[in-house]
């Protein structure tokens, strides 16, 4: 990751660097539907994808756990929407299995890393 002069509390957490990479890996599958005049399933690739890191990034900013915890609750979900897309993509024939597999592999592992990230701001 590029280092800034200064960065913002949520660009240290390593959910939202993973979570950024992912939607950066996604808007590339998103540019290939696009390509394939699937403009519909492009644009809802690119904002669940982008919700993750987003929601991270929100959730950081807020003045208190009980929030903060809502917004990764959020991003979580946005993860398991992005998922679906991906399994739909590639029963579809849009998207194939080798390029699928490793990004459900490091959502799976973003889940987890959230989930962990969660539980550590009840205590």
């Amino acid at each position: 990751m590029k280092k800034d002069r200064e960065m913002f509390r949520f660009q240290k957490l390593k959910i939202w660097q993973s979570s950024i990479e992912l939607a950066d890996q996604s808007f590339e599958i998103a540019e290939g539907l696009t390509r394939k005049r699937l403009f519909g399933f492009s644009e809802q690739l690119r904002k669940a994808s982008l919700s993750i890191p987003n929601n991270i990034a929100e959730g950081a900013g807020r003045s208190s756990k009980v929030e903060f915890r809502r917004f990764l609750d959020i991003a979580k979900g946005s993860a398991y929407e992005l998922v679906n897309m991906l399994i739909l993509f590639t029963r579809r024939g849009y998207l194939q299995e080798k390029r699928r597999d490793p990004l459900l592999k490091d959502l799976q592992e973003l889940v987890r890393m959230i989930s962990g990230f969660r539980r550590k701001l009840e205590a």
